[in-house]
């Protein structure tokens, strides 16, 4: 007769399943990932034709929004102060807008179109923005006899960086708004409210279009709401990643018209802390107009937005249709909402929002997701509790060893998390120290053997030991896994609660996870399958589809916005962000999974498989292999400036310390170095000795940007010959004053190309205590140097401006400031000459360089 150990260990080898199934288990989810999840967020509707226009009238047509694009693409790159821009560009918005409005139906509308010449300047960041002369074309869309001035604005802009034809970015937003127009004019749309479309003509230089519109424009004062659209790719479903701020009506009637949903809190979250590397023209909007809206971008491709390869050819014809049909379903919801009469009487709490999978569209209150969050939390600790009780009564068992157990199974769970986590991060830090960052770059499956296994190989490892070594803890195998998973399931319903009470409203995502789990447990503790060996698999495979699919889904939609972000940003170690993100989508959608490996017989080893993977992977990051890069599709990108720099030292402008001319040369991601042996050896090109940054401001580097900022320590100059010199800014001293003996005050003179960086440094203990500019700089002790940018459009006239410094010791001795101009010819190719397109030429296919000319000019005054 056997004793009862024997007969708890023949349960256990019974209560296995064999390893060659492990392969098909893992396979089932591999496939529901590759034929539902990514081809859900890719789905697009069909793009209707003109002729479909005869069958439909009042839709959105798709192909004549291409059509457009085609045109306005091809007048090329569109930058502020070039003619591009400020004439053809215009000219032909205004010819579109008139052949629209001579298709109005103008017995229901009121249809005004102006262009705005503005100047002015504001505080962006640290730095001061000085525009003059620049452009926005505008139209005003009301209703006859409208009883309210209340307005909706959509907003996008025309302009374009350097080299590009901004076809993605953001023409292409430029032509559903054209067409969105058209639809309303032609066909009778009832309008409760007024529209207003703007075309930005200067939002790339940065958001200066939007400034000078909602601050001087006559039409600004009645805007009480904005949809804002944008792009950081070249097509494909735009996302709505802020809304608001404060405003939860505007979510609900999103939810309610969206067409085509695309949005989550999460999303916004990330993007108001910080961790998207870029800005809109909602920013403006909200800090200067104090309006509400939603802002809303396309992200697909993200590799070649700002480069030349944001081409019309690129961008998927569906996208017309898919942000068309939109964005006109949301105007025509706004424009006859009542809310839109006074915002501010509806000004109060936040939304959580999610689309899942882009089938249907989730939207409650902040105040609702908290009751829901602790309601499932509750749930979840009854359910755990109930479970143990029952466990307790089907093997007769004590609860307190049961709980016991439990308290070391949490424990084990936690240290699987733990050396999940600590692998990631660690390889995370390995692959930046060695210079071998960013090997997903181009290459996006390398994020599975790097991050995705050895997150897995954590989870897995640390209790598959366990149970192959504990036979004997007197439970089945199967009692044993679920109390695993239920432990887990505590770790995240500790983290919600956590989240919950620092009001992080993501918190809905791990409740998720958390609540599909639980609704599987109550499901076989109701049936009583959570005491056969396997039949509890079931409701709980099935209970973890949907999770499955919505947290891979919310991942690959990360992928496709971060991933190429990362391309231009050089100051943070990508890796940790990728690593750390995916360890975290990891631990929601396969905690639930990776347990189930310790049912199969040779679970070590199979879990052990995603540890070789991991080093297998590691071994491809160091090859060709992995290679980040790739022409056209996934470029390194590049500035370099052809420079004449001249430095003046002493308090006599006129005394030349040092002169010379070359090649700017500015890497903006983590992998500064890779071009190295291609532009440096066996060529005549050579590294110059960089200048002492602590005596020359900005190192003596002509920066064009505040972002450059970032990069400027992994930049160099060149040595080559001298570019044309008619571009290069002047500055002269129009007046010398001091009113008392601690102050003087310098009245000052900039003419030059219509991009210019101005930096201006206190020497000698001295104080800028006033200047033309605005004041925020000065009276929030903004950190010296202080950064002026100043562009012009249509009117060259020079920059003049006044600073007024102040010292404590009459005794001026010495320079009183220092300040440099870096002057930018950034179109017009004409001006580039032979020896500056040979160094270009050097760069590798798969390296993408904005050129153009610039110089840099210091004095101390």
């Amino acid at each position: 007769m056997k004793s009862k150990y024997e007969n708890m260990k023949i349960i256990y080898n019974r209560s296995k399943i064999g390893w060659y199934w492990a392969p098909l288990f893992v396979s089932c989810w591999f496939l529901l990932f590759y034929l539902v999840v990514i081809p859900s967020f890719h789905r697009m509707p069909q793009l209707k034709t003109l002729e479909d226009e005869r069958q439909q009238p009042g839709q959105f047509i798709g192909e004549r929004a291409e059509n457009t694009l085609l045109r306005l693409s091809k007048i090329g790159p569109k930058v502020v102060g070039s003619a591009a821009n400020e004439q053809v560009a215009v000219q032909f918005l205004l010819s579109e807008i008139g052949d629209i409005i001579d298709d109005a139906r103008t017995d229901l509308y009121d249809i005004e179109k102006d262009v705005q010449v503005a100047s002015g300047n504001y505080l962006l960041w640290s730095m001061v923005n000085v525009y003059q002369s620049i452009q926005n074309v505008v139209v005003k869309l009301s209703p006859k006899n409208a009883t309210s001035e209340a307005a909706l604005l959509i907003n996008s802009h025309f302009d374009s960086v350097p080299g590009s034809s901004g076809a993605g970015d953001a023409g292409m937003m430029c032509v559903i708004m054209l067409e969105v127009l058209r639809v309303i004019t032609k066909y009778e749309t009832p309008l409760t409210y007024s529209v207003v479309f703007l075309f930005n003509g200067a939002e790339e230089n940065p958001l200066q279009g939007s400034h000078a519109f909602i601050t001087q424009h006559p039409w600004a004062q009645n805007i009480k709401a904005v949809i804002n659209l944008d792009s950081a790719g070249s097509g494909g479903r735009e996302i709505l990643f802020q809304s608001g701020p404060d405003h939860p009506w505007l979510m609900k009637y999103y939810g309610k018209n969206i067409v085509h949903p695309f949005a989550s809190t999460i999303g916004e979250e990330l993007f108001q802390n910080g961790f998207v590397p870029s800005e809109t023209d909602y920013r403006v909007f909200r800090d200067y107009g104090h309006i509400p809206g939603l802002d809303m971008a396309q992200t697909l491709n993200g590799y070649v937005y700002h480069t030349k390869y944001d081409r019309f050819n690129l961008i998927p014809r569906r996208t017309y249709q898919l942000t068309g049909e939109n964005i006109l379903a949301l105007v025509k919801a706004l424009a006859n909402a009542e809310e839109l009469e006074n915002p501010s009487k509806y000004a109060e709490g936040h939304m959580i929002f999610f689309d899942m999978m882009g089938w249907f569209f989730v939207y409650y209150p902040e105040t609702t997701g908290i009751i829901i969050n602790i309601t499932v939390c509750v749930l979840v600790c009854v359910t755990i509790v109930l479970y143990i009780w029952m466990m307790s009564s089907s093997t007769g068992m004590f609860r307190r060893r049961i709980w016991a157990k439990f308290g070391i199974l949490a424990a084990l769970q936690l240290a699987g998390v733990a050396l999940g986590i600590g692998l990631v991060i660690s390889i995370a830090l390995f692959l930046d120290a060695v210079n071998l960052p960013m090997s997903w770059f181009s290459q996006n499956w390398m994020l599975f053997g790097l991050y995705f296994c050895p997150m897995i190989f954590g989870m897995g490892i640390v209790p598959a030991i366990y149970f192959s070594r504990t036979k004997e803890h007197g439970l089945p195998l199967g009692y044993g896994i679920q109390l695993l998973m239920h432990s887990h399931c505590l770790i995240l319903t500790i983290i919600t609660a956590i989240m919950v009470s620092y009001s992080i409203r993501s918190a809905f995502v791990i409740m998720l996870c958390i609540g599909f789990y639980t609704l599987s447990v109550l499901i076989n503790l109701v049936t009583k399958a959570h005491k056969t060996n396997f039949l509890w698999l079931i409701p709980h495979c099935i209970c973890q589809v949907l999770p499955f699919m919505f947290y891979t889904y919310c991942c690959y939609a990360f992928y496709v916005v971060f991933v190429p972000m990362q391309g231009r940003e050089c100051n943070t170690n990508p890796e940790i962000l990728m690593g750390f993100f995916t360890a975290l989508m990891v631990l929601l959608f396969a905690p639930f999974l990776v347990p189930l490996f310790c049912l199969f017989r040779k679970s070590k080893t199979i879990i052990s498989m995603f540890g070789i993977c991991t080093i297998l992977f590691i071994i491809f990051a160091a090859t060709p292999i992995a290679f980040p890069y790739a022409e056209k599709t996934a470029p390194q990108r590049f500035f370099a400036v052809h420079t004449a720099r001249t430095f003046h030292n002493g308090d006599a402008a006129s005394t030349v310390s040092h002169k010379d001319s070359g090649y700017f040369v500015l890497p903006v991601d983590r992998r500064p170095h890779t071009v190295d042996d291609i532009l440096f050896e066996n060529t005549n090109f050579t590294k110059s000795e960089p200048i002492d940054c602590d005596s020359e401001l900005m190192c003596g580097f002509p920066i064009y940007s505040s972002r450059w900022l970032n990069a400027v320590d992994n930049s160099y100059f060149v040595p080559g010959p001298e570019p044309n010199r008619e571009y290069i800014p002047t500055l002269t001293i129009l007046e010398k004053s001091s009113k008392s003996a601690t102050n003087i005050k310098f009245d000052l003179e900039i003419s030059g190309p219509d991009h210019t960086s101005i930096f201006i440094l206190p020497l000698n203990d001295s104080k800028l205590v006033d200047w033309s500019f605005i004041r925020d700089p000065l009276d929030t002790n903004v950190k010296p140097p202080y950064y002026v940018y100043w562009s012009y459009a249509l009117d060259p006239k020079p920059l003049q401006f006044s600073l007024e410094f102040e010292h404590e010791d009459p005794n001026w001795s010495g320079g009183t400031f220092k300040i440099a101009l870096m002057g930018h010819r950034i179109h017009d190719d004409m001006y580039i000459t032979e020896d500056f397109r040979e160094f270009l030429a050097t760069f590798p296919p798969w390296a993408h360089v904005s050129s153009w000319l610039g110089s840099y000019n210091s004095w101390q005054l």
